[in-house]
């Protein structure tokens, strides 16, 4: 082959490469472009420095530690401290509370015995009083009586009868009255329960039960005794009754004015 002939391929394929770029870039060029993309922004970042170590001394990073342990140290201590003087205050205000409660509790149990004393000593004194009283009485009867015995004994045997049944009745009603006196003031006792405790309580309502008991069976004996009683005197005034005419004579015999019961009080059925 010669040059020329070397030349002319060579312009033809220069201009085939030519025709085929030109093909590629047109296609290039009808194609639709890619859409931009959207990168992040990027936020603004802290610029960190170091600290500024001063200049001339050596910073000695274990003995700041050592001073933060000390003061952490220091301020646990003083909470423990404050802890326990809260808790050694707190156990003397219940000493001295527990003490003041029992001392309040010894005065209480103090008044209550003296209470007990001075209730004991007037009761004593109300019945040594009762007693005097009584006795007073018994005296100003007895003279009385005596008084009443001469001033009919000089009104002559005619009430003599009258005298002996006036005195059995007088001693009757007396010795029936001190009984009766004698009696209440055994049953009136004095009631003291502020000393006693839950037990001697129980036994105390036991022995008013029994007490209680008995005074209704006594008075059971005595309602019995008092209709029997009623009965009795029923059949003496039938009686009495019987006898008006016979006692109506005896009794115009005599017509002594006193300002004492009549002694025949029957007479005047």
């Amino acid at each position: 082959m010669s040059d020329t002939e070397e030349v002319e391929q060579g312009e033809e394929e220069y201009e085939e490469e030519a025709q085929e770029e030109e093909e590629v870039q047109e296609e290039e060029v009808h194609e639709p472009a890619p859409p931009p993309v959207h990168e992040p922004e990027e936020k603004p970042r802290i610029k960190l420095t170091a600290p500024k170590i001063p200049e001339g001394e050596k910073v000695d990073f274990d003995d700041i530690q050592k001073k933060r342990q000390n003061k952490d140290l220091i301020e646990l201590q003083a909470l423990i401290d404050s802890h326990f003087e809260a808790r050694r205050k707190e156990e003397e205000e219940l000493v001295a509370l527990k003490e003041r409660i029992e001392k309040r509790r010894a005065e209480r149990a103090e008044q209550q015995r003296i209470r007990a004393e001075k209730e004991k000593e007037r009761q004593a004194r109300l019945a040594e009083e009762k007693a005097r009283r009584e006795e007073e009485d018994a005296k100003r009867k007895a003279e009385d009586d005596l008084k009443k015995k001469k001033a009919l004994s000089s009104m002559g045997a005619t009430y003599s009868s009258y005298l002996a049944k006036a005195d059995q009745k007088r001693g009757k009603k007396q010795t029936a009255r001190e009984t009766k006196k004698k009696v209440l003031a055994e049953r009136r006792k004095p009631l003291n329960i502020d000393h006693l405790n839950e037990d001697k309580l129980r036994d105390k309502a036991k022995e008013l039960w029994d007490w209680l008991y008995q005074l209704e069976t006594e008075k059971y004996d005595f309602t019995e005794q008092i209709k029997r009683k009623k009965y009795e005197v029923s059949r003496a005034a039938i009686l009495l009754t019987a006898l008006g005419p016979k006692c109506n004579n005896l009794c115009g015999k005599s017509h002594v004015e006193t300002s004492f019961v009549s002694p025949m009080p029957f007479c005047n059925i």
